[in-house]
């Protein structure tokens, strides 16, 4: 990329899930005559739709989509990943456009597009075989104390819920004795084009209310289904998260299917508020009250 790059610009909507970001980010792709780049860690996943809440086809239809759709999920797709193909992608993009967007709800996906991570370093395998005994034997509850302990800082932003990624920082910090978020850049990495960022915010009744009422539909529109055809990946990471491990409790009998919704819809909630604790700590984001209503001048680039 080029020094002419500087009068593009990438626009960031960010934002808890269930408070309207596809919506909101099409409207705006529209009005500006260009495409959205998905910053959602789950949305690459071909195999998982209605449990991810993506785009419907008439979404995606009506405005070009990047990444989602991208990937199965067997493959792995970090956000060192994500960084490289999008800012090459943006390269290309740019010189058709001169707006682009960047939408999702992961915080660290959005992070690694607009400013870059340091190289985290291997971790030794014995630790990391340690740990997973551990998870086996003791379950997940003791790893996340250790964990924060160790990154009060990784805690609070990551899915403490999702075994692979607790267990990646605590087998960094005991390999490296340097805790992962330490791995973050101090200085970002300069970005060749403006960065603009938004995000959507709603009274958390409401949000809760909207979350509520998504996982409904969801189990309309199939979820059930959708998860039992994937019991066959559920040692994959990208299945370890919220919306498909409830299920796959109900499906071992474990709980009842009143009980595994309800626990999707608690962890969905859970999940909002650590979305919400990470954005609120970006000071370029501008928010913007969804529940009062606004107008497509609320989101100026200037």
């Amino acid at each position: 990329m080029n020094h002419q790059l500087k009068t593009k610009t990438l626009v960031v909507i960010a934002g808890p899930t269930a408070s309207g970001k596809t919506a909101t980010a099409i409207e705006l792709a529209k009005k500006h005559n260009t495409v959205i780049l998905s910053a959602d860690s789950r949305q690459f996943y071909r195999e998982m739709s209605i449990g991810t809440a993506k785009p419907t086809d008439k979404e995606l239809t009506a405005v070009k989509h990047y990444f989602i759709n991208s990937l199965s999920i067997t493959e792995t797709f970090t956000a060192g990943d994500l960084e490289k193909q999008a800012l090459t992608l943006l390269g290309e993009l740019f010189r058709v456009h001169d707006v682009v967007l960047l939408v999702g709800g992961s915080g660290l996906f959005i992070k690694a597009v607009c400013e870059g991570f340091d190289e985290v370093p291997a971790a030794n395998a014995d630790i990391r075989d340690k740990l997973n005994l551990e998870f086996v034997e003791n379950g997940i509850l003791n790893l996340q104390e250790k964990l924060k302990r160790a990154d009060p800082e990784y805690y609070a932003t990551v899915d403490i819920n999702n075994p692979q990624r607790v267990i990646r920082a605590l087998e960094v910090f005991e390999s490296t004795g340097n805790p992962i978020s330490s791995y973050r850049k101090a200085g970002a990495d300069k970005r060749p084009f403006k960065i603009v960022k938004f995000g959507l915010s709603l009274p958390r009744e409401k949000l809760y209310q909207r979350i509520n009422l998504r996982v409904d539909e969801m189990i309309k529109q199939g979820l059930v289904e959708e998860a039992r055809s994937l019991l066959p990946y559920r040692h994959l990471n990208a299945l370890n998260t919220v919306g498909y491990s409830e299920l796959f409790d109900y499906f071992d009998g474990k709980i009842n299917l009143d009980k595994a919704i309800g626990s999707i819809k608690q962890n969905t909630r859970r999940f909002a508020k650590r979305q919400m604790t990470w954005f609120s700590r970006d000071s370029d984001i501008k928010w913007i009250a969804v529940d009062k209503g606004y107008q497509s001048e609320d989101f100026n680039l200037d």
